[in-house]
C-alpha cells in the first residue's frame, strides 16, 4: 500500500520541490520508504508501505527501456499469474512485487491494461515516449486519485491534501459539491471539494497527452441475472458462493506482515473470519470495538465468533475524546465528510495497527448481497402498497411538506411518507432514503447567494442516472447498482481507506472482489432480498460455518451515540463553530435556520446527521481550507 502523487508538463524550478512536499503531506499512507522519478516533462513521488516482496518492490518501477515509468497504491491479487504471463511473453522482471507487471501490462495492452488486474489500485504511469500520463482507478474506488488540470499541466495524488501543498493548488470551496455534501454526508466523484480538483471516479481511466485531457470507463457491471444463476438450485448457488469467498479470501492472505481481521459480530464480518479460519489452518487475529451504551455495543456478538473460530481477539471499549478527534478527522479526510462512523472507525483502525500492517474486512457484502434494511423498506413503501385514497391524500400532504420550515411541525412517520411519495418518481424516492438534507430542508437552510450559485444542480441524478442505466434489472438489483455507484465508493470506501491510512493500515476487502461482485451481480434480485428478509442466498451459503442466530439478528450498522454527544461533550463546539461570527460571515447559511436545528436537537428531536454535517463542514474549513499554505522557494 502506498501513496502516489505527480505533476506532469513542462519543468520548473520548483517541481522537484514542490513534488517531495506533496509526498511529504501523504507520509502516513506510506512510512517505509520514499521514491521519486523526475524528467523534462514529469515528476513523481510516491510513499511506500511495504508488504510485498518488501526488500525488492521498490518504486517507481519501470519497463526494461526505462521510457515506461509507474508509481501505483493497492495490491494486485493476481500478480503472479500476470508475472507468468509476462515473462513467457518475453519481458524481463527483476523483483518479485505486484507493482512492477503494471509498465509491462501497459507495454502489452496500452490504456487498457487495467482491465487485466485483480485487485484495489491507483495507478500513473508515464509513457515517455508518447509524452503521455495515464490515470487509472480501481472497479469499485477502493484506491482514492484526485487531479487538478491547468494551463501548467496536470497535477495528481492519493489525497487532496497532496495537492493542497502545492501552491499552484486553488483552494476555492465549489459550492455545488458541498450542495451534494448536504445531501448525502460525502462530495460525490468527479467532484471534490475544491473547485479546482476533481476525482477521478472508480473503474475510470484518465489520458493526459499534448496539454489535453480524456476520461473513460473500462468496466461496467451487469445486473441482469445470468441463465446459470437462474437455472441452479438455491442450495448449488449457495456452495458457489461459499467457493468464491473462500477464493477470494485466499488471494488477499498474501503478506509478509502480520495480518489480521476487524469483526463487528455483523452477518459480513463473521463470513471472513470464518473463511480465513478455512483457508489458513492458523489461528487469526480478530479486532472488535464497542461502547459502553448497549444499544451500540456489538462486542458480545463479535465474542461470540472469536471464540467459534478460536481466533486471538483484540477488543476495546471507546470512549473517544471527540473534541479531540473531530479535527483530526477533518484533517484526515480533507474534504467535509459527515458520515460519523468514520470514529469508531479510527479507533478500530489505530488498535490494529499496534498488532498487524494488514487487515481483512467484510465491506461490500451489503451492496453486493443485499444487506441493507433500507431496500425491503423502500420496497414497500412505494404508491401500490398504500390504498389509491391514503395514497392520493399523502402527495398532497408532500406537496405542503416543501414549504420552508413545514417540515419542523409535522413529525412521524406519516410526514416521512408524505413528503417520499410526493416525489413522483422511483429514483428520486430512492434518492431521499439515501439523503440528510432534503431538497426543501437544503432550500430553507441556504443563503440567497448559496442558493444561487448551487441553482438547478440536482443532488439526485446521481441516483437518477444509475436507475436509468439498469432499468433492464429487477427492483432489488436496481437499488444495489445504485448503492454500489454512490454510497460505496463515496462514503463507505474513503472511510475506511482514510482510517486505516491515516495509521498506516492496509485494508482489503474479499467481498469487494470485482470477480465475486459480477457473480453477485447477476443473481436474481429475490435471491437478496426476499420479503423482508435481507441477504437471503448469503445467510443460506453460512449456515454451515455461523449460528442461525447470529446470521439472523437485526442488523446494527456501526453507530454511535452522535445525538447524545452533540447534547452533551460537542455542545460548546457546535455552538461555538456554527454560531460564531467567523462561521455567520461566510454567508453560506441563514442564521435562523442553523439555529432552529441547534434548538430542535436540545429539546429532544434528533437533529444530529444535519448538525454534524455542519459542524464537519465548518471544522474542514478552518483545519484544511484556511491551513497555511507552505511557500515554495
Amino acid at each position: 500500500m502506498c501513496g502516489i502523487c505527480g505533476i506532469a508538463g513542462p519543468a520548473t524550478a520548483s517541481r522537484a520541490s514542490v513534488v517531495r512536499r506533496m509526498c511529504a503531506a501523504i507520509e502516513h499512507r506510506g512510512p517505509d520508504s520514499a521514491g521519486f522519478h523526475e524528467d523534462d516533462r514529469v515528476a513523481l513521488g510516491m510513499r511506500r508501505l511495504a508488504i510485498i516482496d518488501v526488500a525488492g518492490g521498490r518504486q517507481p518501477v519501470t519497463d526494461e527501456s526505462g521510457s515506461i515509468v509507474a508509481v501505483f497504491n493497492g495490491e494486485i491479487y493476481n500478480f503472479r499469474e500476470l508475472r507468468a504471463e509476462l515473462l513467457a511473453k518475453g519481458h524481463r522482471l527483476g523483483s518479485a512485487s505486484d507493482s512492477e507487471c503494471i509498465p509491462h501490462l501497459y507495454e502489452e495492452y496500452g490504456t487498457d491494461f487495467p482491465r487485466r488486474l485483480r485487485g484495489m489500485f491507483a495507478i500513473a504511469l508515464w509513457d515517455g515516449a508518447r509524452r503521455r500520463l495515464v490515470l487509472a482507478r480501481d472497479r469499485l474506488g477502493k484506491k482514492p486519485l484526485y487531479y487538478r488540470v491547468d494551463g501548467a499541466g496536470l497535477a495528481f495524488a492519493s489525497e487532496l491534501k497532496a495537492l493542497l501543498a502545492d501552491p499552484a493548488t486553488d483552494r476555492t470551496m465549489d459550492p455545488v459539491a458541498i450542495s451534494h455534501y448536504l445531501t448525502y454526508q460525502y462530495v460525490p466523484a468527479p467532484y471534490s471539494a475544491v473547485a479546482s480538483v476533481r476525482k477521478l471516479e472508480p473503474a475510470h481511466v484518465l489520458v493526459y497527452e499534448d496539454g489535453q485531457h480524456r476520461t473513460s470507463r473500462y468496466w461496467h457491471l451487469d445486473y441482469r441475472p445470468a441463465r446459470s444463476r437462474v437455472t441452479a438450485t438455491e442450495d448449488e448457488l449457495a456452495e458457489q458462493l461459499r467457493e468464491r469467498l473462500l477464493d477470494c479470501v485466499r488471494v488477499r492472505l498474501v503478506s509478509e506482515r502480520p495480518l489480521g481481521a476487524f469483526l463487528s459480530g455483523g452477518v459480513d464480518s463473521s463470513a471472513i473470519v470464518a473463511a480465513m479460519s478455512r483457508v489458513t489452518g492458523e489461528r487469526i487475529r480478530t479486532f472488535s470495538i464497542g461502547f459502553d451504551e448497549e444499544s451500540y455495543n456489538e462486542l458480545p456478538h463479535a465474542r461470540r465468533v472469536a471464540q467459534l473460530y478460536d481466533t486471538e481477539h483484540h477488543e476495546l471499549v471507546v470512549r473517544p475524546d471527540v473534541l479531540d478527534i473531530l479535527p483530526l478527522l477533518a484533517r484526515s479526510f480533507d474534504e467535509p465528510y459527515a458520515d460519523s462512523s468514520a470514529i469508531p472507525s479510527y479507533y478500530l483502525a489505530e488498535m490494529a495497527r499496534q498488532h498487524v500492517v494488514v487487515t481483512l474486512n467484510g465491506d461490500g457484502g451489503d451492496e453486493a448481497l443485499g444487506g441493507y434494511l433500507r431496500y425491503p423498506l423502500f420496497l414497500h413503501s412505494t404508491p401500490r402498497h398504500i390504498p389509491t385514497l391514503v395514497a392520493r391524500s399523502l402527495r398532497v400532504g408532500g406537496r405542503a411538506l416543501r414549504r420552508p420550515g413545514a417540515r419542523s411541525r409535522l413529525l412521524g412517520r406519516a410526514s416521512r411518507a408524505a413528503i417520499l411519495l410526493s416525489e413522483s418518481h422511483p429514483a428520486r424516492r430512492y434518492g431521499r432514503f439515501l439523503s440528510y438534507f432534503k431538497p426543501e430542508e437544503k432550500e430553507a437552510l441556504l443563503s440567497d447567494e448559496f442558493a444561487r450559485q448551487v441553482a438547478h444542480r440536482d443532488s439526485y441524478r446521481f441516483v437518477e442516472d444509475v436507475w436509468q442505466a439498469h432499468l433492464a434489472t429487477d427492483p432489488v438489483n436496481r437499488l444495489l447498482a445504485v448503492d454500489t455507484h454512490t454510497y460505496l465508493p463515496g462514503d463507505l470506501l474513503p472511510k475506511v481507506d482514510i482510517t486505516t491510512m491515516a495509521v498506516s493500515l492496509e485494508a482489503r476487502s474479499p467481498l469487494l472482489d470485482h470477480t465475486f461482485v459480477e457473480w453477485a451481480a447477476a443473481l436474481p434480485g429475490d435471491l437478496k432480498v426476499r420479503g423482508g428478509t435481507t441477504k437471503y442466498l448469503f445467510k443460506k451459503a453460512l449456515e454451515p460455518w455461523l449460528p442461525h442466530d447470529l446470521l439472523h439478528r437485526r442488523k446494527m450498522g456501526f453507530g454511535i451515540p452522535l445525538g447524545d454527544w452533540l447534547r452533551g461533550p460537542l455542545k460548546g463546539v457546535l455552538h461555538d463553530l456554527l454560531t460564531d461570527r467567523t462561521a455567520r460571515d461566510r454567508g453560506w447559511f441563514r442564521p435562523a435556520a442553523v439555529d432552529q436545528l441547534i434548538a430542535e436537537h436540545m429539546s429532544g428531536q434528533d437533529r444530529s446527521p444535519h448538525l454534524y454535517a455542519l459542524l464537519m463542514l465548518e471544522m474542514w474549513h478552518r483545519e484544511v481550507v484556511e491551513a497555511p499554505v507552505a511557500v515554495t522557494t
